[in-house]
């Protein structure tokens, strides 16, 4: 799929829903990865291979500062800005692709209408080649002996888990070491202090 893309437009975007990444493509060449939030377990984002039909900008509100609508059927998809920022990196949507607006105003001119899209759940060889999974910084060996893991299931999230095992946020990104809470996977091995 990407070579095609390439060969018929040179620019694509790629949509990774399990790390939750939005990358800019020229031909083989990554020129930006952006984090996004993605449709909610009850409100999947559509996977597939769309086109940019339209693009607005300040569309207001829950929109952010841009839009660029998707040729997705049976809906109306698009990637946009927001103006809940804390929601990016989270599985939080409608089925919409968010973006930090500054990262949206960054991308918008460098996409045109027909611009091919391919949203993805992770799983592929394009997947692992174009969004790397970030790596979870482990703690040494020794006052983590014995501590609980937790593998983080699709649609989870830092405070879900939390809450599971009943154990402070804080403790739980500290003992982890994570540097952005929000940016949280599938598979990944969470330490529950």
């Amino acid at each position: 799929m990407a070579e095609a893309m390439t060969r018929a437009y040179g620019s694509y975007l790629l949509i990774n829903l399990t790390t939750r990444q939005l990358s800019h493509l020229e031909g083989n060449k990554t020129v930006r990865t952006y984090p996004v939030g993605v449709g909610k377990p009850s409100t999947p984002t559509p996977t597939g291979k769309f086109k940019v039909v339209v693009k607005i900008i300040n569309p207001g509100g829950v929109l952010g500062t841009r839009w660029m609508g998707l040729s997705i059927p049976h809906g109306n998809y698009g990637i946009h800005g927001t103006n809940n920022p804390s929601s990016i990196g989270g599985y939080v949507s409608n089925g919409c692709i968010r973006m930090y607006n500054h990262d949206v105003e960054e991308l918008f001119p460098r996409v045109s209408i027909g611009t091919p899209v391919e949203i993805i759940s992770g799983k592929g060889e394009v997947a692992r080649q174009n969004n790397p999974a970030p790596k979870l910084k482990k703690l040494p060996a020794g006052p983590q002996d014995g501590s609980r893991k937790h593998t983080v299931q699709p649609g989870e999230s830092l405070w879900k888990i939390a809450e599971k095992y009943k154990v402070n946020l804080e403790a739980i990104i500290q003992a982890n070491r994570l540097s952005n809470p929000d940016l949280i996977y599938p598979g990944q091995s969470i330490i529950i202090p």
